[in-house]
């Protein structure tokens, strides 16, 4: 109907059938209750079943209403609706699509520091840092002359107190999960492996502040600084998993 009224519409024909076009389709159409889920997934349905993946059709348009429930937020009965700031689509090779889903968190493709770590942490208390816990090098070359065999021990035991002290810190925060955007050395992972907490390294600046928003915690800068507030609670699980290759 819409490409038969361009031709009218060139020639600058008033559309005099458009009154007549929406009276007719206020009769054929069905109003849509928001809170009847069922009615929802039909009208998605009736667009999918066009296209190649209709044969997972259930999936797709079940996927295709919590994705919508997701990033929209009412917050003093304001709606807000992002696409960005809310969602994220992944993509992890292997597995078939019936492994498809909408997850309520974040997902980070990153491994463990360490193989005896916990993997299944309900309730964790997270703490999400962007400096390094290894000890810190020069800005410029140093050079270090050691006349006895003493001075490269102290030196040894003076970047592993550094270190200790950072690890301390942290573990007085009492958190299960530490995440940074910088590296961790062998020894900070020994020391927090020691105290059951899980370590993350080298996560996207993106992703730790997606974590934020999840788990309600605050990314610091030194560990020194720490504080009870810092530390994110409201998550309520965390979960290591291999999926794919």
């Amino acid at each position: 109907m819409l490409s038969v009224a361009e031709h009218f519409l060139e020639q600058q024909v008033y559309p005099m059938a458009l009154d007549d076009m929406i009276n007719n389709l206020k009769k054929i159409s069905t109003p849509v209750r928001t809170n009847n889920r069922d009615m929802r997934l039909n009208s998605i349905n009736s667009s999918i079943t066009t296209k190649a993946i209709s044969w997972w059709s259930p999936l797709a348009c079940s996927i295709a209403l919590d994705a919508v429930k997701t990033v929209q937020f009412e917050e003093d009965d304001q709606k807000e609706v992002d696409i960005k700031k809310y969602a994220k689509v992944g993509k992890i090779p292997g597995g078939i699509i019936e492994d498809s889903c909408v997850l309520c968190g974040v997902v980070i493709n990153k491994d463990v520091t360490h193989s005896r770590i916990q993997c299944y942490i309900k309730n964790p208390h997270i703490v999400l840092l962007d400096s390094s816990l290894e000890y810190k090098k020069g800005e410029s070359q140093t050079d270090i002359e050691i006349i006895e065999e003493e001075g490269f021990t102290q030196i040894l035991q003076i970047e592993e107190e550094y270190i200790q002290q950072f690890c301390e810190d942290i573990i007085h925060m009492k958190p299960n999960v530490v995440i940074t955007e910088k590296g961790i050395s062998d020894l900070a992972q020994h020391s927090l492996t020691q105290a059951n907490i899980t370590a993350t390294l080298r996560v996207w600046k993106t992703y730790n502040n997606r974590i934020t928003r999840a788990c309600g915690a605050w990314i610091v800068s030194r560990p020194e600084e720490l504080r009870e507030d810092d530390v994110g609670t409201r998550a309520g699980l965390l979960e290591i998993k291999k999926i794919g290759d």
